[in-house]
C-alpha cells in the first residue's frame, strides 16, 4: 500500500505520538512512522507522555507497557480522561502476562511483542487508525520536487520533462530522498530505509548509489542531490 493513503477527516497528516524509554527504539519506530507521511512526535516517560498528548492531540499512540515513572497502564488511563476514543498500540516484552494484555486489547487497542518488526507497527496503528476513522487520502502518486517529478506507481522519473531510467535501488533512494526534501538524511538513515535495516554492507554502498543517482538526474543540470559534509546528503530543488 502507498504511503501517505491515510489521513485525518480534514485531509491533514496523520499524528503519532511514540512512547518508549528506549530513545533509539523509539526513534527508529517515529523514522518509520513519518516515512508514512505520518506527523510523529516522542515521548521516553509516562510524565511527559500525558502532556505531549494534550498539545499534539494524536492520532494515536504507540505505548511501552514498562516506563521509567509510572507504567502504561496508568499512562493510558490517563490519555482516555482527556481522549476517550484515542487508539493505542502497546509495546511488550514476550514474557508479559497474557491475561493482562487480553485486558489491554477489550478497548480496541492493539499490541506487538518485542522484538517486533516496523512493518508490523505500521500495519497495526494502521489498522487502528482506520478503524478509529482515518480518510483514504485522495492525492496523486506523484512527487514533485522543482522540475523532478517521481510517479510511485509508473515509477517514471521526469526531469524538467525528460524521461529517466532507474533501476530498482535507484528508484527507492530517489524516492526517499523526494519524500523528504530539504531535510539531510545520513547514510545510517538512507541504509535503514532503502536497505530494509537488513543490509549487512558498508555505508559506502550508499555513496555509490547516490553517485550513480547524480549521473542521471544532476547530470549537465544545476545539481538537486548534495553532500553535507559530515552529515548526510539532501536533496533539494536546483538554485
Amino acid at each position: 500500500m502507498a504511503p501517505h493513503d491515510l489521513v485525518r477527516a480534514d485531509g491533514s497528516p496523520l499524528r503519532v505520538l511514540v512512547v518508549d524509554d528506549e530513545v533509539n527504539l523509539a526513534e527508529l519506530i517515529s523514522m518509520a512512522l513519518r516515512y508514512e507521511g505520518w506527523q510523529v512526535e516522542t515521548a521516553h516517560t509516562g510524565t511527559k507522555a500525558v502532556s505531549t498528548a494534550k498539545e499534539f492531540r494524536p492520532d494515536a499512540v504507540v505505548l511501552d507497557i514498562m516506563l521509567p515513572d509510572f507504567d502504561g497502564l496508568e499512562v493510558l488511563r490517563r490519555l482516555r480522561s482527556a481522549d476517550a476514543d484515542v487508539p493505542v498500540l502497546f509495546l511488550t516484552a514476550r514474557d508479559a502476562v497474557e491475561d493482562r494484555i487480553a485486558g489491554l486489547t477489550a478497548g480496541g487497542d492493539d499490541y506487538v511483542t518485542k522484538p517486533f518488526s516496523l512493518e508490523e507497527v505500521v500495519a497495526r496503528l494502521r489498522a487502528l487508525m482506520r478503524r478509529a476513522g482515518a480518510q483514504q487520502a485522495k492525492e496523486s502518486p506523484v512527487l514533485v520536487v522543482g522540475d523532478l517529478e517521481l510517479d510511485e506507481d509508473s515509477h517514471e522519473v521526469r526531469r524538467a520533462g525528460e524521461e529517466i531510467s532507474l533501476t530498482a535501488t535507484e528508484f527507492e533512494l530517489l524516492r526517499y530522498l523526494m519524500r523528504n526534501p530539504r531535510r539531510v538524511l545520513s547514510k545510517a538513515q538512507i541504509l535503514d530505509r532503502v536497505w530494509n535495516y537488513d543490509f549487512g554492507g558498508q555505508a559506502n554502498v550508499v555513496e555509490l548509489y547516490i553517485s550513480y543517482l547524480r549521473k542521471k538526474i544532476d547530470a549537465g543540470r544545476e545539481p538537486m542531490i548534495h553532500t553535507v559534509r559530515g552529515a548526510g546528503y539532501v536533496l533539494k530543488p536546483a538554485a
